[in-house]
């Protein structure tokens, strides 16, 4: 059997289903297709993963539908955030600029979303649109690209046919490989262990990011008594903490923050999963286009994982839509061209800088342990450059 879509999307993560959802109202026709079952789909699970989402991913998700069915109560602050350098209670603080107070009325660097609500939200967005299909259980069999159309054959002996496809299908992508789209690719060899701790003094808003000797500790507030820790590690640690019963790992991740937030208890489950960060060196080839995890895959220290992964969706979005009304070709080279260029110089400069950083801050020889606290009262100091970095947070 032959299908014919406008645009196929390999991977129904949030970033699919967000460049799916940027189609309503449209005429074009847009196939979704995903290896995992429709129920895992329809009602993803919480995975550990809260989400720091900027003021543009709020703007951008307001735009799509998203936002609005997030419940209030799952929406968290993050009013202020600093980072510490081993042992010393000195901290680099950041909080909301005083520009951005003053011309948008924002009271928050940004707002923390766990990312099955993320997954939730679009799926509902999309799930009843009649441009929309969503092939579920699906395994790819080949994809071939030419100067015209795209073809991807399925397990069950079809075939689609499109004018353009996109690869949203996660940082190890088979779309990338496939279209032979080389990466930088960066395993770091840490496992991240994720989970929420219940405690009885305030967390104010604040996120920490805490670069201890051999490990790692970012606390991310939710409502104020619940913070979700995340522990970076390398693997050969990762077992020991892996093997604490929940008690012990609460009492662990207390010890961590000097019992600055109280007696800890494990609020839910525990989570853990490998760290690796890539970069596509190119976003597009012959008819296809990479966008989410798929083109870019962060280091979660400064949170601009799926921010880049919305942005990705918004560029490319906008330049199809216009192309579509225009009669213009939605696959064109000189279109996917436009993107990569301009997501390239939005991308780069963050991979390698926060490959960068996490390079110094987790380098423990003594004379690096200098440089991370000379590095942290500098940014400290000297307001263009923490503006700066502040922007980045917030997006503005």
């Amino acid at each position: 059997m032959n299908r014919q879509s406008d645009i196929i999307v390999i991977g129904a993560g949030p970033a699919g289903l967000a460049f799916a959802r940027y189609f309503k109202g449209t005429d074009l026709q847009i196939t979704v297709i995903d290896k995992a079952n429709l129920p895992s789909i329809e009602s993803p699970a919480y995975d550990g993963r809260e989400i720091a989402l900027t003021h543009r991913s709020k703007e951008i998700l307001q735009d799509l539908g998203a936002w609005q069915r997030f419940d209030a109560s799952e929406i968290y602050p993050l009013k202020n955030a600093k980072v510490y350098n081993g042992t010393s209670n000195y901290a680099l603080h950041f909080s909301v600029p005083k520009d951005l107070t003053l011309l948008s009325s924002a009271d928050r660097l940004g707002n923390l979303i766990s990312n099955h609500n993320i997954r939730q939200a679009l799926y509902d967005e999309v799930k009843t649109l009649p441009n929309i299909t969503l092939l579920t259980d699906t395994t790819i069999k080949h994809i071939d690209t030419n100067d015209t159309s795209v073809q991807v054959g399925l397990d069950d002996g079809s075939v689609l046919h499109a004018k353009l496809l996109i690869g949203a299908d996660s940082r190890l992508s088979y779309v990338r490989r496939t279209l032979g789209i080389g990466a930088q690719m960066n395993d770091f060899g840490r496992t991240v262990i994720v989970f929420r701790v219940s405690h009885p003094l305030s967390n104010e808003a604040t996120a920490q990011e805490c670069f201890f000797y051999g490990r790692t500790l970012a606390l991310l507030p939710l409502n104020d008594h619940l913070t979700n820790c995340v522990i970076t590690l390398d693997n050969t640690q990762a077992t020991e903490l892996l093997a604490m019963t929940p008690n012990e790992l609460a009492k662990e991740a207390q010890r961590m923050m000097n019992d600055k937030l109280g007696v800890c208890s494990i609020a839910g489950s525990i989570h853990h999963y490998p760290l690796m960060g890539v970069h596509a060196n190119t976003f597009i080839a012959k008819r296809a286009a990479l966008i989410g995890d798929a083109a870019v895959g962060m280091h979660p220290v400064t949170a601009h994982g799926y921010n880049l992964g919305l942005l990705s969706v918004d560029t490319l979005g906008k330049l199809i839509i216009q192309a579509h009304r225009d009669n213009l070709d939605i696959g064109s080279q000189s279109l996917l061209a436009r993107y990569n260029l301009r997501h390239q110089r939005h991308t780069r400069p963050l991979y390698h800088g926060t490959n960068a950083m996490v390079s110094m801050f987790t380098n423990d020889k003594p004379a690096m342990r200098v440089v991370r606290d000379v590095a942290l009262r500098f940014s400290n100091n000297l307001p263009p450059i923490k503006r700066w970095i502040t922007g980045q947070l917030t997006g503005k």
